[in-house]
């Protein structure tokens, strides 16, 4: 007799299963960067940026140089440290070996060319404080967008990194809400990619008029 394969499909969730404009992905699960000193890199993310170590490892052995590498490093037994970067997303490292990877161009294709964090208007300047204690330099505050303000600087490991605030809204930033354009003006960017009335069209699809 042969055997029949029952597919069940998933249910549909939420409002009408959600809009079908809206996005698919929820956040940042976590974000993975690399260091060569991770005792360093726990020090400054917990005591300089701001956040809680939640989780500390070693990559079990196989997975960096055998069969069951996913992508990882191809390194054996790796420290693998989760921080918590609120929002229930992560910011994660591997520590490298020492001497076995050069520093990385932060403007170089599929480089990573910052980092930019989310803060309420008092940590904001407790940031600022902590940088200037340890005697670390830091530009800005910049309002890079109306009523949004950063300031940049860099890790130990030379990444940069990004605080942006948004003041007027306190303890509740509107993070999408802050770079809102007007489908204008996204429209008169879009064209200086494609003159193709329908990508232009499906590409505003996330814009207001």
């Amino acid at each position: 007799m042969a055997s029949v394969t029952v597919v069940k499909e998933l249910p549909e969730t939420g409002p009408a299963a959600a809009a079908a404009d809206a996005p698919r992905t929820r956040g940042i699960h976590h974000l993975a960067l690399n260091t060569d000193d991770m005792k360093m890199t726990t020090d400054y993310y917990v005591d300089v940026v701001g956040m809680k170590l939640v989780h500390a490892m070693k990559v079990p052995t196989g997975l960096g140089t055998g069969d069951g590498n996913r992508g990882n490093p191809p390194f054996e037994n790796l420290r693998h440290y989760f921080f918590d970067m609120g929002q229930d997303s992560l910011l994660a490292f591997f520590e490298m070996p020492k001497g076995e990877k050069e520093q990385g161009d932060r403007d170089a294709l599929a480089g990573m060319q910052h980092v930019a964090f989310s803060v309420v208007p008092e940590e904001f300047e407790a940031i600022q404080e902590r940088l200037t204690a340890r005697g670390d330099e830091f530009l800005g505050p910049i309002e890079i967008l109306p009523d949004l303000y950063s300031i940049y600087f860099f890790d130990p490991n030379g990444i940069r990194l990004e605080a942006c605030c948004h003041p007027k809204e306190g303890a509740h930033p509107n993070v999408i809400g802050g770079v809102a354009q007007s489908r204008a003006d996204a429209l008169a960017e879009l064209e200086t990619l494609s003159d193709d009335a329908g990508w232009l069209e499906k590409r505003l699809g996330g814009f207001e008029g």
